[in-house]
């Protein structure tokens, strides 16, 4: 949520802050601003996308200095205005010209500014982060680090912030509590980040904030503290990623890029992780608690959005191939429901960005009253990496496009390892497993195949574009895969769409049904197969119109249906990894149709680091 980048170094700012937005921008576009810092401090601000912001800054003539910061807005607290676009600048009777951009929520903001106005602070926007740069402002005594370490010790809330000042021109000040921010190493030079992804074009070390971390950057040098002035050791680390693979290369979108580059994204998921001698999953993450694991009493997947859909589809493979009781939940219910944790409870969080702020609560909160927790993640060093016992990297690459795609089948990918890892220490046989295996080593080619219908999945698609309604229909294993479809379609073309349980329908949403309308069956051959095909009939009896995801050489679905999509035989718990991929495809196409910015859609960013 929000994007930051801020820079000092000896080259200009302005280019390289506005490269780095654009590669944020993904992170939230509501707004965006820049501030830098030459013989003067310069501000621009506006509503829109970067390029408003380009645009805008040209109307304003050059923005010459070698430190400065930029940002772009998913809005929280205060409207999409020019006035709460980010950077904010602290009060203009004090003279100090601090400038301040921030990612998360002041939650005592409202506190913190009665005071301000009781000191004579003037506010100019609705946002919380205004109320940290006047308090930044009225703490300053000619020390910018100290006066942002006071501030954060009377904040409460999650933030992570890049703050200068026109009085101390040779330095840049960063901190982070519950919002990602990392810090990118070069010669006489520093790129500060929401996410490596604006750091990678320059430098390949950079080095994490932890949570209360204040670091004070000038050109030659840098040193990290709490925000109670202890310094902290900061590890310099390689990037996990090189530039390349954030760039679109051929492809139009970073979303269509992503779905095709689904089956190499598995292999690299599995490399290493497979051992066809043994007949078994090698995880090193989580090998130390195998023991734990294997007599674990209850395991609960926690998500948000499409990972709570993977979590859903974790909890079929670990009943199935472990044979432990298993559950899902919203990480948002999770945290204040008053969960039962006993012991030998297993909670696994799952997040393609490990910054998720409910799942990372809810881990936190599981951790609390002794579960084992266990991380699903994508991303290397992330919050809930560092907060997990231990953990799985799905180890798919950066995923840009805000609607998730490859990482969806990376956490089913890895929760169908981690069930064989638990399940072969429990009953499975190797041979078993070695079979089961062999299946999950073919999916990259069962992806592939699905790939080679998108032109038909487009002519299908542009047959029904112009229904507003569409239902999405799955049972067992693919009923998530029906909740995933019908998000990924809202997610990008704003067609209302609603996923549900095929047996569900007839219990009320039935009377939605009428002349036409699509409703999309996962039917594949499973131990629900004759269920779904009653469940189509009565759809196309009141005039439905069905799109089936069917096995290929299925015949007999598609004499009931108006199309059908064909996916490769595969064990029924695995079917996910390729029943979804045909409904990415017809979003994506859907979203096209209809003139929508696919890889940005409106109202979402694509880690949600606020509550």
């Amino acid at each position: 949520m929000c994007g930051i980048v801020a820079y000092i170094g000896r080259k200009p700012a302005k280019h390289l802050l506005l490269e780095g937005l654009k590669r944020l921008e993904y992170r939230g576009y509501d707004s965006a601003g820049i501030a830098i810092l030459g013989t003067t401090l310069k501000v621009v601000r506006t509503v829109g996308r970067v390029r408003a912001l380009e645009d805008q800054i040209e109307k304003q003539g050059e923005i010459d200095g070698t430190l400065g910061m930029a940002h772009t807005r998913w809005a929280t607290h205060g409207g999409v205005t020019e006035k709460n676009a980010h950077p904010h600048l602290d009060d203009g009777k004090l003279g100090h010209g601090i400038a301040l951009v921030h990612n998360g929520i002041i939650e005592n903001y409202a506190v913190l500014k009665r005071y301000l106005e009781d000191k004579g602070h003037v506010f100019k926007s609705e946002t919380d982060t205004e109320v940290l740069a006047h308090l930044i402002g009225e703490l300053y005594r000619g020390d910018l680090e100290r006066a942002v370490q006071g501030a954060l010790r009377e904040v409460t809330g999650a933030y992570a912030i890049a703050v200068i000042c026109a009085k101390e021109p040779d330095t840049l000040v960063v901190a982070r509590k519950g919002s990602p921010l990392m810090v990118g190493v070069g010669k006489d030079e520093y790129i500060v980040a929401s996410d490596s992804s604006a750091i990678v074009a320059h430098t390949t070390q950079a080095f994490t904030l932890a949570d209360y971390t204040v670091a004070k950057l000038t050109r030659e040098s840098f040193r990290t503290t709490t925000v109670d002035n202890v310094p902290v050791d900061a590890q310099v680390k390689e990037l996990e990623f090189d530039l390349e693979q954030i760039d679109l290369g051929t492809f139009e979108h970073y979303m269509l890029k992503e779905i095709f580059e689904q089956p190499r994204s598995l292999r690299v998921c599995m490399q290493g992780r497979i051992d066809d001698r043994a007949g078994q999953v090698v995880l090193g993450g989580v090998s130390e608690f195998a023991r734990r694991l294997a007599t674990a009493r209850r395991i609960v997947f926690v998500g948000q959005g499409t990972a709570l859909h993977a979590c859903m589809v974790g909890t079929y493979l670990m009943e199935e191939m472990a044979k432990i009781p298993s559950d899902w939940d919203f990480a948002s219910e999770f945290r204040y429901r008053n969960p039962i944790v006993e012991e030998g409870t297993v909670v696994v969080a799952v997040s393609q960005s490990g910054e998720t702020a409910d799942t990372l609560s809810a881990l936190m909160e599981a951790k609390q009253r002794g579960a084992l927790a266990l991380g699903i993640v994508n991303v290397v060093g992330s919050s809930i990496a560092r907060e997990t016992d231990a953990g799985v990297y799905l180890r798919v690459g950066p995923e840009i496009g805000v609607a998730s795609t490859k990482a969806f089948v990376g956490q089913v990918m890895v929760a169908a390892m981690l069930s064989l890892f638990v399940g072969r220490r429990r009953f499975l046989s190797s041979e078993f497993t070695l079979a089961y295996l062999k299946q999950l080593k073919s999916v990259p080619d069962c992806i592939d195949r699905v790939l080679e219908q998108s032109d038909h999945i487009r002519s299908v698609t542009a047959k029904y574009i112009h229904r507003e309604n569409w239902l999405f229909l799955g049972r067992g294993v693919n009923y998530p895969v029906a909740l995933e479809g019908a998000l990924k379609l809202k997610e990008i073309s704003y067609i209302h769409a609603e996923g549900m349980p095929a047996a569900e329908m007839k219990h009320g949403p039935i009377a939605l049904i009428d002349h036409g309308m699509p409703a999309v069956f996962v039917a594949t051959r499973n131990s629900q197969y004759e269920k779904v095909l009653s469940n189509i009939q009565e759809v196309r009896s009141r005039g439905g119109h069905v799109i089936a995801v069917a096995t290929e050489g299925d015949d007999h679905v598609r004499s009931l249906c108006e199309d059908v999509f064909y996916v490769p035989d595969l064990p029924e718990h695995l079917q996910p990894l390729v029943t979804v991929v045909p409904l990415q495809v017809l979003a994506y196409h859907a979203a096209l149709m209809r003139g929508k910015d696919v890889d940005k859609p409106r109202n979402l960013a694509k880690s949600v680091t606020v509550e």
